[in-house]
């Protein structure tokens, strides 16, 4: 969990100079080349290894990133020197989501028990637009144990509309009558 916290501050950081600057685009190119060059497992070692002094593991940056925006050079160095290069992926996500937030995209995460198709995405984004009044992204998860229906989650709303979620309140009511 300290992962994620950890690279949401970051982000929050990042975001804040990035919308001071006028350099929101420009941010969130740099921060998606630095999460890619974590998946280089060989490149990540590298960059890992306390025999290298930080002047050869920051030339090593600078060449495998190329042309990025400046103080984003200056995260991933500092991400190097703090030895938090793992939670690049991280930070590049949650930048991205308040990026959507600026923008004013909501994301809403569906967990149905079959995946979505191209038109149920559709089809349900719509749905959601239309309650929230803003542009969704629908982030969709598979779990066969909800049987039928969606769970959808904005924010810190939940809203179950699954099977076992109806069965349960079925069930509860059910106890309760019979008290």
């Amino acid at each position: 969990m300290a992962r994620v916290t950890s690279g949401k501050r970051y982000a929050q950081a990042a975001f804040k100079l990035a919308l001071e600057k006028g350099e929101l685009d420009s941010w969130q190119d740099s921060l998606r080349k630095i999460a890619d060059l974590t998946t280089d497992e060989q490149l990540v070692a590298l960059l890992e290894n306390p025999k290298l002094s930080f002047e050869t593991k920051k030339a090593i940056l600078v060449e495998f990133l190329g042309k990025i925006n400046p103080l984003a050079l200056n995260l991933a160095c500092l991400l190097v020197h703090k030895d938090k290069l793992g939670i690049a992926g991280d930070i590049s996500r949650q930048y991205d989501r308040l990026l959507d937030t600026h923008y004013g995209i909501e994301h809403v995460e569906v967990i149905t028990a079959l995946p979505l198709d191209d038109e149920d995405r559709k089809r349900i984004s719509s749905r959601f637009e239309e309650i929230i009044g803003h542009k969704v992204v629908i982030d969709a998860q598979v779990d066969p144990s909800i049987v039928g229906g969606i769970k959808a989650r904005i924010g810190d709303t939940l809203i179950d509309g699954s099977v076992k979620g109806k069965l349960g309140a079925l069930r509860k009511s059910l106890v309760e009558i019979s008290r």
